[in-house]
């Protein structure tokens, strides 16, 4: 078995900018049109605060070490993770004292977390997964056989397809989304850059709306979604498509050429199979996202399914909570399933109209309803984990006993040798004393 290696990150043999020119021996301006997919490292960085992997973390682990043992697997932390960006981003690598300086200012873990993996790859590319990620399949099958690798300079999923909701107060933000906890691509894509430059700018506009610096911010979990998560991952891609169909439009126009359409969130909709704009390789949303109960994400049994994401890791949301309803809580409970969603809206639109005195009698009443349902599912829970402590003491003790049957076996099995062998020694001896 071959286990993963937990890079503490020391300094590379070259500076950055020399070993990104290096790594194909071609100049700079061409390895993001070049270089093969096969020759990147293979790049899982992790932000947590934490000192040791937990059982499930290195579970998930093995699975891409033991599925792609030509790649390196490389864990990044809080206690490495600032020394990477300044000397990736430092003045022996890109020069850009800008984003150092605000990395280093930015406390929220999970901007930390959205902006790191940016900046990594952009400066070395690869495939970026969470630390919950499970490989299912090698990285080879990302780019199915039919495709050129030279035509692609990255690989992403589809998570959230609900365009239906696009004008909903709440989740119309969060309908239509690639996928960000696991992508592929080359280093150095404009995208990426973009993508660290529009959450340098935005950040620096909530901190003067709020009036406090940078690292005091209070985000929910919408303004972390739209601000640097999925959504601001899929408008940052969309915009870089169009903003290249605007350059090529210029050079098809000088030719007496058709320029081709702007991209929209239709061009990726309902897709069943993999789908190539603009040097960006589209999967659906089985591959990276199966199995989340909407957007027809399928299950994890199908073909095109990749990983699975365990989402043990994803406990941000309790720093930066979502918009919760005094008596209806929240809609994403809904899961985008449409009765319940329209059934909350209803709702609370009624609610609105109600005097205060009714509104309270609704939410003491829905209150009782959550508390006696909460403490329902815990008495559950705590039986069902009495059930599995009392599987697991069972099991020990089969384990037990067999293990101790067979060393009784061997015992017995050894003494019978030792005393055949005995008797052999002395039927011999016996017959060379008669000689």
């Amino acid at each position: 078995m071959i286990l993963p290696s937990f890079s503490t990150l020391g300094s590379p043999l070259v500076s950055p900018r020399l070993g990104a020119q290096l790594r194909n021996g071609v100049p700079m301006a061409q390895i993001r049109r070049w270089a093969p997919y096969a020759a990147f490292v293979f790049v899982v960085f992790l932000f947590a605060q934490m000192v040791h992997f937990e059982e499930r973390d290195l579970e998930q682990a093995r699975s891409w070490t033991e599925k792609n043992p030509d790649w390196r697997y490389e864990v990044l932390t809080d206690g490495n993770d600032l020394r990477y960006v300044e000397y990736h981003y430092g003045p022996e690598g890109f020069n850009r004292p800008d984003i150092v300086a605000f990395y280093r200012d930015v406390t929220a873990s999970i901007i930390k977390a959205d902006l790191l993996r940016y900046l990594i790859m952009y400066a070395e590319g690869g495939v970026y997964a969470d630390i919950d990620v499970e490989a299912m399949k090698p990285m080879s099958k990302f780019i199915p056989e039919r495709y050129d690798h030279r035509d692609i300079d990255m690989v992403i999923g589809v998570e959230i397809d609900e365009p239906e909701w696009k004008d909903h107060p709440i989740l119309g933000p969060k309908s239509r989304s690639f996928c960000q906890w696991t992508f592929m691509c080359k280093p150095q894509l404009p995208v990426m850059m973009r993508l660290v430059e529009n959450i340098m700018h935005w950040l620096v506009d909530v901190a003067n709306n709020q009036t406090v610096s940078i690292s005091e911010v209070t985000l929910d979990f919408d303004e972390v979604i739209s601000g640097t998560g999925p959504s601001a991952f899929t408008r940052a891609i969309i915009a870089q498509m169009n903003f290249d169909r605007v350059l090529a439009a210029e050079q098809e126009k000088a030719e007496g050429g058709k320029p081709a359409a702007e991209v929209t969130w239709d061009v990726f909709h309902d897709l069943d199979e993999s789908k190539l704009v603009d040097r960006v390789l589209v999967l659906n949303v089985e591959a990276f996202a199966a199995g989340q109960g909407h957007s027809n994400s399928g299950t994890h049994d199908t073909r095109h399914s990749l990983v699975r994401h365990h989402y043990h890791a994803s406990n941000w949301p309790s720093r930066h909570p979502r918009y919760k309803h005094p008596a209806y809580g929240q809609v994403e409970d809904c899961n985008w399933n449409k009765d319940c969603v329209h059934r909350w809206d209803e709702d609370v639109a009624h609610f609105a109209t109600l005097p205060v005195i009714e509104q309270e009698r609704i939410v003491a009443e829905k209150t009782k309803e959550r508390e006696e349902k909460e403490a329902e599912e815990a008495r559950k829970k705590e039986e069902e984990e009495a059930r599995n402590r009392e599987e697991d003491e069972k099991r020990k003790k089969e384990d037990d006993e067999r293990i101790r049957a067979e060393d009784e076996a061997r015992r017995l099995k050894d003494e019978e040798e030792k005393n055949a062998a005995e008797g052999r020694r002395r039927r011999n001896g016996k017959q060379n004393t008669s000689n």
